[in-house]
């Protein structure tokens, strides 16, 4: 188990050390730059900032620096708000954005589980065709096409809900179920199939022909064995949604991490751009890990070796 976490440490230090890589350099390759935008500025003054942001040296020389802060963790300073540096930024929107993600992640997986078991206890019945037609819409109808839906029926027409900010709970609502359609869709319909075959199997119905109750065999057998693909996904899926879905937060108004990397983009804060993928790209691969740890803890049958899985 040691040398296997080890080894996939080592993975992962290598594969961040790529995204680094190849996020700096396509920064590199964009025409322009940061202070392109920049209306009416005399030659001098942008010679004087590409010096101050140190914009002015080699390439490899601005490689070798941004290495470094990535690994002590400074991102530096954003060009477009210049009172503020990109840990800053990361550190107010992040949270927003986990404080939303973490509940659209508790409706997705909730939901989706509740429907992909009801859906395969009840097959070919109306509860099935019921929740089949709920993940078909979840996974056809995009993300912004649902938000602004609930924004035009559930507070304009109904008013039961704000429209936009982020200042309480009832904000958070509509903006949660609309980034939670897809997965919620998603992970009904992997339960789905995957209960349908863990149902199949001879251990039970072997479990059935003991008397077991359909109760006992769904919840202690079934379910569990059905879980594993789901878990697979919920390693891209948590960070996904943890670090901010850049769509739903721009229509709700929400500060969250992806609407100030969206931002970013519109002003050429490469800074900001290349701190907010970093960060996202350590959150993936940490929670990637963290999946293969949790295979483990649902299916003992599963051991981590030195040389993968068993």
């Amino acid at each position: 188990m040691i040398r296997y976490l080890a080894k996939r440490i080592v993975y992962m230090i290598i594969t961040l050390f790529l995204i680094v890589t190849a996020t700096f350099f396509l920064m590199q390759a964009v025409p322009g730059g940061p202070f392109t935008a920049e209306k009416n500025v005399p030659p001098e003054i942008k010679e004087a900032l590409n010096a101050f942001y140190g914009l002015d040296k080699p390439v490899w020389q601005q490689y070798l620096d941004y290495l470094v802060r990535v690994i002590t963790w400074d991102l530096g300073p954003s060009f477009a708000e210049k009172s503020s540096t990109v840990n800053d930024m990361i550190n107010q929107g992040f949270p927003v954005s986990a404080h939303l993600g973490l509940q659209a992640l508790a409706v997705a997986i909730f939901g989706g589980i509740t429907l992909g078991v009801i859906s395969a206890m009840k097959h070919n019945k109306w509860q099935d065709s019921t929740a089949t037609v709920i993940a078909v819409l979840g996974l056809s109808v995009p993300g912004f096409i649902l938000a602004s839906f609930y924004q035009y029926f559930f507070s304009i027409k109904l008013g039961w809900f704000p429209i936009a900010k982020f200042d309480t709970f009832k904000h958070t609502i509509l903006p949660t179920f609309a980034l939670a359609a897809l997965p919620l869709a998603f992970i009904a319909r992997l339960t789905r199939s995957n209960m349908l075959e863990v149902l199949g199997q001879d251990y039970i119905k072997t479990a059935k022909a003991k008397g077991l109750s359909s109760v006992v065999i769904t919840i202690k057998h079934a379910i569990r064995n059905a879980l594993l693909p789901v878990i697979t996904y919920l390693g891209p899926l948590a960070a996904g949604i943890l670090t901010g879905t850049f769509v739903i937060e721009r229509i709700f108004g929400i500060p969250g991490l992806g609407s100030r990397f969206v931002g970013s983009i519109t002003n050429r804060d490469y800074t900001v751009i290349m701190g907010t993928t970093v960060f996202y790209s350590i959150f993936l691969i940490a929670l990637v890990f963290l999946v293969d740890i949790a295979y483990t803890i649902i299916d003992p049958r599963i051991k981590l070796t030195d040389t993968g899985r068993e």
